[in-house]
């Protein structure tokens, strides 16, 4: 199985598990943005040594994906190859910032190693939170919420029309991968001399396929954005969903000014 056919595969179960039902799934993408800023806000506002205060955070999107019945793992597994970046980001810190900052026994803990973890923290929060929301919302709810928001029709349709023709792209890739394997077996990867021929062939049929996906749309009433139903308009005043959004901008409250972190370590 090629790479293009891989990533179109990813691409699909994505949507898949976007389309379940939860108790976060069923709630209005425009909550589940809202509490996504809000997240994303709160865990960059933490200074660059406080990690006690961002190891709380942690909880937050423990508890989404559980109502979410998503299981953590799969968040990890899909940003596998994301991850070793956030490691790139903080390597560098324990070498600049030597202060020392924390001593646990013979262990002298500095400031650079401080800020290395809280990079690398918040960077792996932001994207579980991108992840829950990519998870459980389709990506025509998801662009009707930032229309919702005034964020201008022309960038959450051209978002929209991304996302679509990305599958496109890559279907018709591994289409003309696997016919150029079968005339060419045994050869690994594509002769340079072929490239040209085979990106012009690859555009041509990516446009044609395209402009037939997007007769499709019109006829299903896309005019730069696909027509409201009743229940996208029901789904503002939805007392679930305010509910949901009281709740979580609630929890993230307490979780960013409490100090939980060390009242459960007095406890303990």
């Amino acid at each position: 199985m090629s790479q293009a056919g891989n990533a179109k595969r990813t691409i699909l179960r994505t949507e898949e598990l976007a389309c379940g039902r939860s108790l976060i799934h069923d709630r209005s993408p425009v909550a589940k943005l809202l509490v996504t800023i809000l997240f994303l806000i709160a865990v960059q506002s933490f200074g660059k040594y406080e990690l006690s205060g961002l190891v709380t955070m942690i909880l937050l999107p423990m508890i989404a994906y559980r109502l979410a019945n998503i299981e953590l793992s799969l968040c990890f597994y899909k940003l596998r190859f994301v991850l070793p970046f956030l490691l790139i980001m903080g390597v560098f810190q324990p070498f600049l910032d030597r202060t020392p900052k924390l001593c646990v026994g013979a262990l002298v803990i500095t400031g650079g190693m401080l800020s290395m973890a809280v990079l690398v923290l918040k960077g792996l929060l932001c994207l579980m939170a991108s992840f829950l929301l990519a998870a459980t919302t389709p990506v025509t709810g998801l662009c009707s919420a930032l229309e919702r928001l005034c964020i201008p029709r022309i960038m959450t349709s051209c978002l929209l029309l991304c996302v679509r023709y990305v599958g496109t792209l890559l279907e018709q890739t591994e289409v003309m991968w696997e016919s150029y394997s079968l005339r060419a077996p045994g050869q690994k990867g594509i002769h340079p001399k072929a490239w040209g021929s085979f990106l012009g062939q690859l555009i041509l049929r990516s446009v044609d396929k395209a402009d037939s996906l997007y007769t499709a749309m019109c006829l299903r009433g896309f005019q730069g954005s696909f027509p409201k139903g009743d229940t996208d308009e029901e789904s503002l005043t939805d007392r679930r969903s305010l509910l949901y959004l009281t709740g979580s901008f609630f929890l993230i409250f307490l979780a960013r000014f409490l100090p939980l972190a060390e009242w459960i370590g007095g406890l303990l």
